[in-house]
């Protein structure tokens, strides 16, 4: 199996030589063991705080060497945390493990995984530990994943080795009906399909990445999101079982770090809204909700949400393009939020979208936007209702 351990659980030498206990135990019940770790806790941060204390501009390459040494150092602090447990270990840096990316800096995406060496550890009997968030790329240089990297590195080593399960172990006990920080009372799942969790990923549940549970449904990695503090089971992530009955709904989201922007007047014809939204794909700007008004005197509106780190941006590729397309006006608004429902069960149960709407609407809360699956309805809401609508969601569709 692989174990992926994050910042939290690895934060100090207690939890360094805690996780090192709970893999010799794992070890001992008979399993062959890869480990991949983070950064010991805040030290990613700290060091992209040194990098802009150093210099405005880093260049992309300096900056993915700096920001991957954190792995680099946990990797074989546990290696030596386990000699103590009697385990035999061998740390690896993403390159050493044959995890070869694309050549883009700071969001390389996974080409493919030699792995040798972690082979050849393993019929030596030892446990390979491998620095996370990290590989080389085509070019032969150091690579960072992303936000989400070190899941995505264990999924990927995983799918490599053939595991038979990847176990995400963090500071929480697994994935919930909501966030209990909003919600005490949202219970844990103890299992949602791949569909469900990517849909909860992408709206607002910061349990998993949305590129990990990807990579994991594509090679069918089944996935085991558990606490390193507990080491009490939590919840399977594997593809749908055809043979039960789903829950109408499973989960409520919400997301508050993303923003909306409207193009006003807009003239309906063919081709206005690809050039917009080519001219921001080009600045690599992540569109999602998306809604245009019926056309009125031949012009209509276009809006838009993306995440709130793009606003800037996008209204300024917005403003460039006005006389281009002809349109009178660009605001933006960064006061919004999304709360969303996730259910696989939707899909045979009628009723779902009216619940939510009433919900909503008994308590106040004017929706602004629509957006839905096969298995998810999201609405944009004001940013200040948005707990209290994942509060009232959450016990109208009895989730407790």
């Amino acid at each position: 199996m692989v174990q992926k351990y994050g910042g939290t659980s690895v934060g100090d030498a207690d939890r360094i030589r805690a996780v090192a206990e709970h893999v010799a135990r794992t070890r001992r019940d008979g399993h062959e063991v890869v480990v991949v770790v983070s950064a010991m806790g805040k030290t990613t941060d700290d060091l992209i705080r040194l990098a802009g204390e150093v210099s405005s501009t880093p260049s992309p390459r300096e900056y993915d060497m700096l920001v991957s040494a954190g792995e680099r150092v946990t990797a074989p602090l546990l290696c030596m945390a386990l000699a103590d447990f009697g385990v035999s270990a061998a740390s690896f840096t993403g390159s050493q493990a044959g995890i070869i990316t694309t050549t883009e800096h700071s969001r390389a995406k996974i080409i493919e995984v030699k792995g040798d060496r972690i082979r050849e550890a393993l019929a030596q009997g030892k446990v390979p530990v491998v620095a996370g968030f990290q590989g080389v790329s085509t070019d032969r240089d150091v690579t960072t994943l992303g936000r989400g990297g070190s899941d995505t590195t264990a999924v990927a080593l995983a799918a490599a080795l053939g595991a038979s399960i990847c176990e995400i172990y963090t500071d929480v006990t697994g994935v919930f009906s909501a966030d209990p920080r909003i919600v005490p009372t949202a219970r844990r799942l103890p299992k949602v399909s791949f569909d469900e969790m990517l849909e909860i990923a992408a709206t607002g549940g910061r349990v998993l990445m949305l590129r990990s549970v990807e990579f994991a449904r594509r090679h069918r990695v089944t996935l085991h999101v558990r606490s390193s503090f507990t080491w009490e089971p939590g919840t399977i992530v594997t593809e749908e079982d055809s043979t039960m009955e789903q829950a109408v709904v499973t989960a409520v989201t919400h997301d508050a770090t993303e923003a909306k922007v409207t193009v006003s007047g807009v003239p309906d014809r063919p081709g206005v809204a690809a050039r917009l939204f080519r001219a921001l794909a080009d600045r690599a700007i992540n569109v999602d909700m998306i809604v245009q008004n019926i056309s009125s005197h031949g012009t209509t509106d276009i809006s838009f949400t993306l995440p709130k780190l793009d606003l800037a941006t996008a209204v300024e590729v917005c403003n460039g393009l006005q006389d281009e397309l002809g349109a009178s006006g660009v605001t933006s608004d960064d006061g919004i939020a999304r709360v969303s429902l996730i259910g696989a069960g939707m899909k045979t149960h009628p009723g779902v979208t009216a619940t939510m709407f009433e919900t909503l609407g008994a308590d106040g809360i004017n929706i602004e936007m629509i957006s839905t699956s096969t298995i998810r309805i999201s609405c944009v809401v004001r940013a200040e209702d948005v707990e209290r609508a994942v509060r009232s969601l959450h016990s109208a569709f009895e989730l407790e």
